[in-house]
């Protein structure tokens, strides 16, 4: 069951630089660390593999994490299924929430009408999914188990925001 708070809050955007300068001006976050072509084992999207060539900037907002995602392909996502190749268009697209048992969670979130739009695996490991809860929500949720890689860049993130200057606003990670 999920019993903890929103993790993060992910925006899809078309350019990295400049909605982390925006969203540093309007609401102080940063500083944002900046992953380009996350590296994937797998990808599927609404249950057949897919390319997810995708770039994310990580910053500190306040308590919650936020991520400016984009993607570089036109293949179809959970990105593109609320924000469709080619519109333009930017806006939240998911909070992100750490699930004790990630397969039970999205088995839980079908057994209630909501399907898994999106299940993915870092070449490190990491699973995600997005589960499609625009009906009820407006967004996706994504889900991952909190393991200590994915815990440890989050405090990573949110101890690089402690007394931060507002200076080097992106930093780039390999």
């Amino acid at each position: 069951m999920i019993g903890l708070p929103v993790r993060q809050l992910a925006y899809k955007v078309n350019d990295l630089e400049v909605a982390a300068a925006a969203h540093h001006r309007q609401f102080g976050s940063g500083p944002f660390f900046v992953l380009r072509h996350v590296a994937l084992a797998s990808s599927q999207h609404r249950g057949m593999e897919r390319p997810f060539d995708h770039s994310s900037a990580y910053g500190q907002w306040g308590s919650v994490m936020v991520e400016l995602v984009m993607q570089h392909n036109p293949d179809p996502s959970a990105l593109h299924d609320m924000f469709p190749h080619g519109s333009g268009k930017e806006g939240l697209h998911h909070a992100a929430l750490f699930v004790d048992d990630l397969q039970a969670e999205i088995a839980r979130f079908a057994a209630e009408g909501v399907p898994l739009a999106q299940l993915s695996v870092t070449k490190t490991g990491t699973a995600f999914a997005f589960v499609d809860t625009r009906v009820s929500l407006g967004h996706m949720l994504e889900l991952y188990e909190p393991a200590p890689q994915l815990t440890g860049f989050y405090d990573f993130v949110a101890e690089a925001a402690k007394g931060w200057d507002g200076r080097d606003l992106m930093r780039e990670l390999s």
